[in-house]
């Protein structure tokens, strides 16, 4: 599942919106069934037909009405010519909505030629909207049963008399005829109606099978990059803890004013943060902590960019609350600060100058944006983002940030002596020319957004303030209903009471 698009950019305007907006279904039928369905009404036709004349003896025209089924058979035939052998494709909506309009035209001419609406067959006037109704947009459905309000209309002042047997005629008063219409608007009308519900069930029903697969996926695929995780932490901790060894023994036997030295504080250094941040990974809180359990939001928010500052970047954290409201205190869970830290660091990596983190709270919400001022979401990402392994990631600022920290650990004395003797460079061009990392895995948004809507947010996607002229920047909003965010204010309480209580 791909994240939402901003709701603002897909708004529909407009006094019509709502028709436009109708079109829901348009995959249509394939071109291989409606040629079956045609072949299957050409065959009853026929049939009636030569019942009626050659059994029932009835005064059919029998050549205009072979001529209307002849026209049936012409379009089946042409439509067969564009059948592929292996074509299981579906027709789009305007081609099913086409074949089915032609069909109720010819049935329409037999029926006028064959008794009108005093013909009982005219209820199969019913089958081409029920069928629509169940298969195309609603626009197009309805245009389809506006096409059988005017037949019935055309079949009540304009028809041939029934056939009836050689020598006599039946003659049916007008108020049957109108009976008739009426009953056959009102079958179109429920048949319709009820094949649109039906339909309309067994597509939400569809649509949440496929999220929920796709939400199983994304989770299966965050359980599968954890449990990477957590060995790849215990593959770790021997290799890291002999490079801490061999780096404290090389500390220990240089100079303390030498080059290798510095090098072997380098290390030890990097090795701590490392061991530092695996062994926060694998910590957890205890459950009921009242220090654990909620914080401030705008608290929230500064612990959130606080690591990231540094860069050469303004950061801006504000919240917005309604008048005379003040910013409420939201469960400090783990998914929300990884999640949003992810954000801010993709913000980082990507900004020209600022990035701004806000949270506006209203009265049934809780939004918090990451927005910056860097070039935006590719185009090309921007359908796939979300998925794992999709990214555009540069050479992000907070690499940069990391090759400076190390550049500036290791000051060169002037005139010092390096490795094997030789002089040392200047400390402005003995700076790494090679980051430690180069782009990114495309992991980060991916871990987010599972993270964040697993707390019950929404995650979209848009862009940012920038001028007309200027970077426009991307924007991530997550939405959050208040009770999925906030802490209930007798559970904080009861939380708070079990801390202070001494033991």
């Amino acid at each position: 599942m791909s994240p939402t698009q901003d709701p603002a950019s897909s708004h529909a305007t407009g006094r019509f919106a709502g028709w436009r907006n109708l079109s829901r279904r348009s995959r249509g039928l394939s071109l291989r069934t409606l040629v079956i369905l045609r072949w299957l009404a050409i065959a009853g036709q026929s049939a009636t037909i030569l019942v009626a004349t050659a059994f029932l003896h009835f005064d059919l025209p029998l050549w205009p009405c072979l001529a209307v089924i002849g026209a049936s058979v012409a379009m089946n035939l042409w439509a067969t010519t564009r059948l592929k052998p292996t074509d299981g494709r579906f027709s789009d909506g305007s081609a099913t909505a086409a074949h089915l309009g032609f069909d109720i035209l010819q049935l329409t001419a037999l029926l006028a030629l064959t008794g009108g609406l005093e013909n009982p067959f005219c209820l199969l006037l019913v089958a081409p909207v029920t069928v629509s109704a169940a298969s195309l947009p609603a626009r197009q459905a309805i245009l389809l049963g506006l096409m059988v309000l005017l037949a019935t209309i055309a079949l009540f002042f304009w028809a041939m008399p029934l056939p009836w047997e050689a020598g006599t005629e039946l003659s049916l008063p007008p108020l049957y005829r109108f009976g008739t219409a009426l009953a056959l608007i009102t079958g179109v009308v429920f048949t319709a109606t009820y094949a649109w519900r039906v339909a309309t069930e067994a597509e939400k029903l569809e649509l949440a099978l496929a999220t929920t697969q796709d939400v199983l996926q994304r989770e299966q695929r965050l359980a599968a990059l954890g449990g990477l995780a957590a060995a790849a932490a215990h593959e770790l901790g021997t290799p890291l803890a002999t490079i801490q060894v061999v780096a404290r023994e090389l500390l220990r036997a240089s100079p303390p004013d030498g080059g290798a030295a510095e090098d072997a504080a380098l290390i030890v250094q990097q090795a701590e943060r490392c061991r530092g941040i695996l062994k926060k990974l694998s910590q957890q809180p205890e459950a009921g902590d009242a220090l654990y359990a909620d914080v401030g939001l705008e608290a929230l928010l500064e612990e959130v960019v606080e690591p990231h500052r540094g860069f050469d970047l303004e950061f801006t954290v504000a919240v917005r609350t309604p008048p005379g409201e003040t910013a409420p205190r939201v469960q400090r869970m783990p998914e929300v600060i990884h999640g949003l830290s992810a954000l801010v660091e993709n913000a980082a990596d990507f900004a020209n100058h600022r990035v701004r983190v806000q949270a506006r709270v209203e009265a049934d919400t809780i939004t918090i944006e990451v927005v910056d001022d860097g070039p935006g979401f590719a185009g090309e990402i921007l359908p796939r983002l979300g998925e794992p392994y999709v990214t555009s990631r540069p050479q992000g600022k907070a690499r940069q940030a990391l090759a400076a920290q190390i550049a500036a650990a290791r000051p060169t004395l002037p005139g010092r002596k390096g490795r094997k003797g030789r002089k040392a460079l200047p400390a402005a061009t003995n700076a790494p020319t090679i980051t430690p990392s180069q782009g990114g895995m495309g992991l980060g948004f991916f871990i987010a957004r599972t993270l964040l809507e697993r707390t019950g947010g929404t995650v979209t996607v848009g862009t940012g303030d920038g001028e007309k002229g200027q970077p426009r920047g991307a924007r991530v909003a997550i939405r959050w209903p208040r009770p999925a965010l906030e802490m209930p204010a007798d559970e904080r309480d009861t939380l708070t009471a079990g801390a202070a209580r001494p033991s």
